[in-house]
């Protein structure tokens, strides 16, 4: 009898261990904040070949001017699983989240929109997140619109978009050349790339009057029109993909050396716009 007692009580200790131990893994995955509901954070996509170093300068800009004082990482590996390094503050609604692909030299535009929606919904499971914005330079576009393009899933609501130096029709040398490609007045250019065909399920997809958009793009003033990888009229077609069923849609030119390609996500021009946009 005193055998079978000591037996029940080990069992019922060895289940109490177990619920602990579930319980604290629950803790684990989801880290939501009192009025979840008001947080609204701002994803960083880098480009081709970079990581989250690349977004660093323009993160800072929004935590000196106040914007937020939270910064967190969140990494994603070649299979799509995000870890996030740092947490949300509370009542700090509007933190940034700096993420960065493992595999940053992938060109699979695709890929880059399921990664991209990987690390939404990490921080819908673990912040129970309703709303975000996101910024990206270069390749990081293609994630923002690619996520777009091919997310049929119920997540939280894209408010902002900023696109930084994006090809959306090309690259230069890349089925795009100095002065060669012409816009139509709404955005449409004269020649499309394959890649910008792939995109034009949007003009009836994008979420209507929902997103505002920012696109800013680089002019070196050397006579090329372009931020040296990217021409001019490649960043401006993104207006025929999405103005018709954004919210607001505007663009905005850099010019000068810093204007480049690569210095454009360190460009304190860059910065003052996106700390606007995103304040208001």
């Amino acid at each position: 009898m005193k055998k079978r007692i000591l037996m029940f009580l080990g069992l019922g200790l060895l289940l109490a261990g177990l619920s602990a131990c579930g319980t604290s893994r629950q803790r684990t995955t989801s880290s939501a904040l009192p009025d979840s509901s008001k947080y609204e954070p701002t994803l960083f996509f880098h480009g081709w070949g970079s990581s989250y170093h690349a977004e660093e300068q323009m993160a800072h800009s929004l935590v000196n001017a106040g914007l937020t004082k939270t910064i967190i990482r969140a990494t994603v590996s070649k299979q799509g699983k995000v870890s996030l390094s740092g947490q949300f503050r509370q009542g700090d609604y509007h933190p940034i989240v700096e993420v960065g692909f493992q595999d940053n030299r992938n060109s699979n535009p695709h890929q880059w929109g399921r990664w991209a929606e990987a690390t939404v919904i990490k921080l819908q499971q673990t912040y129970h997140t309703k709303t975000f914005n996101v910024v990206g330079h270069s390749m990081g576009n293609m994630a923002i619109m690619y996520y777009l393009l091919d997310n049929s899933r119920k997540l939280p609501k894209l408010q902002k978009q900023v696109d930084i130096a994006g090809h959306f029709n090309g690259i230069l040398g890349m089925g795009d050349e100095p002065n060669q490609m012409k816009l139509k007045r709404n955005g449409k250019p004269d020649k499309m790339e394959a890649g910008y065909k792939a995109l034009l399920p949007l003009r009836q997809t994008y979420p209507k009057h929902q997103i505002a958009v920012l696109n800013i793009y680089g002019d070196k003033n050397d006579g090329s029109h372009s931020d040296g990888s990217v021409s001019n009229a490649s960043s401006k077609s993104l207006r025929y993909l999405v103005a018709g069923r954004a919210k607001s849609y505007q663009e905005r030119k850099i010019v000068g050396p810093n204007a480049q390609h690569s210095k454009l996500h360190d460009n304190p021009q860059v910065d003052k716009l996106l700390i606007n946009f995103l304040r208001n």
